[in-house]
């Protein structure tokens, strides 16, 4: 099964990449695709959209961050999708 989830990215100054990754994989672990980019401190999200769509249509699963992240974004209302 493939989940979006966030991938750890930085040392001291933490951003995430969301990825598509193999649920049975560790967090770190290689990811079949990238997909996104979070960045807390400043806010910034930066999405694939038409990839986004493709794993969710799919059957990919999005972990509650990510989807929270998502919507944050309005892409549910965007692409007629529920998450």
């Amino acid at each position: 099964m493939v989940k979006l989830r966030l991938k750890r990215h930085g040392k001291k100054q933490r951003t995430y990449r969301i990825v598509a990754i193999d649920t049975q994989s560790r967090r770190e672990g290689k990811c079949i695709q990238e997909v996104g980019f979070y960045n807390p401190r400043k806010e910034q999200t930066r999405l694939d959209l038409y990839t986004i769509v493709a794993l969710l249509k799919q059957g990919a699963q999005s972990t509650a961050t990510v989807r929270d992240i998502l919507k944050r974004a309005k892409v549910p209302e965007q692409i007629g999708i529920n998450l």
